[in-house]
């Protein structure tokens, strides 16, 4: 089985610069559910039709082959560009259109063997809409065999009556569809040519039609505005929280819990209200994470506690406590037994197992050894105006409270910082560093405050 994605539209009800199947649903782009799906139902091979922001989308998937539309003249013409690429093939073709990102590999791939069993020349999905508005109607035969597809625009009264509509997925035999596609008129109420039209000439030609309806017409939905947009989000995201609860997640509010498709998450991990799991993340077992917070692209260990932070493009190990109010950021990694507490940001730095960060630091570019403890207020000093510096932190080292450490700067094992110093030397083993001035107390001092 080969497949073709139709995905050349310009997506005009979106309004938007972006070409539709770009914007994402369930934290990726619609159209890589849609080749995810084909692969899932045991695609060998993807062909993906582009036209409205062609390089864009051509520069945003890999592992797929491409075929320009210049000009879009209808769903037939789409396919028909794709012509040179089936030359000498034999094979069974699925037809999918790029905005239809609900549909899962399973359906596909019943879908598919159903139509392989029937020996059918075509096979259409077709879906029991609740409303049919705008969708292409099928009409069947007395005898419950397929007819024909009308569009709505070109339907009667008594057509648009008809709930069973087109889903938009086909499968052909290679030399059936290109043979039946040059006979395509574009003679309709949108000058296009028309796919579906396939179908008529076919069975036209004494070849076998079959059109199977879907059990769930919710994963045939197209996606042509926002307000689709955000209902497809919906479902998926309803989908992903159920499987995750079934694997032996839990998760407090599902409503108010966004988890992405692809993420990752442990056995008997909790998930409270408010926190979302974005792109390629992966969270551990026996983990709590949130409320209020929100992983982005981390990779999260087992036993870690996390609470009103944000966390992106990084690493967490094992049993580490995080909160309220963390920020993670990119290029980080948190080793084992670490605590970091109330307002604390970590940028590009890895801090050493069983380290402490309790409280209002800024740790940027740093190296921290095991069993530190960075005193309240501790600041490393990391850009200079034109450049970034690392700090360098030993095993042991306590610093105290409002310190300030200059990079390029070393703190060697065991050191210790006086609190509210400012450090821009290394401090070798083992040494105390005090770099404050002396404490003066001038008697007698005039307070021109007394005297007002």
């Amino acid at each position: 089985m080969e497949t073709i994605i139709l995905a050349a539209g310009k997506g005009t009800r979106m309004k938007s610069k972006l070409p539709k199947v770009l914007h994402k649903v369930g934290g990726k782009p619609m159209l890589q559910h849609v080749i995810d799906a084909a692969k899932s139902a045991g695609s060998t091979r993807e062909i993906v039709v582009i036209g409205n922001g062609a390089e864009l989308v051509q520069q945003s998937f890999n592992n797929v082959e491409f075929v320009l539309q210049a000009e879009q003249l209808g769903t037939g013409h789409a396919v028909l560009c794709t012509k040179e690429k089936f030359a000498n093939s034999n094979d069974t073709i699925l037809v999918l259109c790029g905005d239809t990102p609900l549909f899962t590999g399973e359906l596909l791939k019943n879908f598919v063997d159903k139509h392989i069993k029937s020996k059918a020349a075509a096979t259409v999905l077709t879906a029991e809409m609740p409303d049919a508005t705008g969708y292409g109607r099928i009409i069947r035969e007395d005898d419950g065999t397929f007819r024909k597809i009308v569009e709505h625009k070109d339907a009667n009264s008594y057509e648009r009556q008809i709930s069973e509509v087109n889903a938009g997925v086909y499968c052909f035999d290679a030399k059936k569809l290109f043979g039946a596609l040059s006979q395509v008129k574009n003679e309709n109420a949108q000058g296009e040519y028309y796919l579906p039209d396939v179908l008529t000439i076919l069975k036209n030609d004494s070849e076998k039609i079959n059109a199977v309806i879907a059990d769930d017409y919710k994963q045939t939905l197209g996606i042509n505005s926002r307000v689709q947009l955000a209902a497809a989000d919906k479902i998926l995201r309803q989908r992903k929280n159920i499987a995750l609860m079934e694997s032996g997640v839990t998760i407090i509010d599902p409503a108010s819990t966004f988890v992405d498709c692809d993420v990752e998450v442990g056995q008997d991990t909790v998930i409270y209200p408010n926190t979302y799991l974005e792109g390629n993340t992966k969270i551990g077992e026996n983990c709590t994470l949130g409320p209020n917070s929100r992983f982005e692209n981390m990779i999260v260990g087992d036993n870690v506690q996390a609470q009103f932070c944000y966390c992106h493009d990084a690493e967490i190990c094992n049993n580490v406590i995080l909160g309220p109010y963390v920020h993670i950021r990119p290029g980080s990694k948190i080793f084992d037994k670490v605590k970091i507490g109330n307002f604390v940001e970590v940028k590009n730095s890895n801090i050493g197992e069983g380290s402490k960060l309790p409280h209002l630091q800024y740790i940027g570019d740093t190296d921290m050894g095991a069993g530190c403890n960075m005193g309240c207020g501790t600041i490393t000093v990391n850009y200079d105006g034109k450049k970034k510096h690392r700090t360098t932190i030993g095993d042991n080292v306590f610093v105290g409270c409002n310190s300030n450490l200059i990079a390029p700067v070393t703190l060697e094992d065991g050191a210790y910082i006086a609190a509210g110093s400012t450090i821009n030397k290394t401090v070798p083993k083992d040494n105390l560093a005090i770099a404050r001035s002396r404490q003066t107390n001038i008697s007698n001092w005039n307070d021109k405050r007394k005297q007002e």
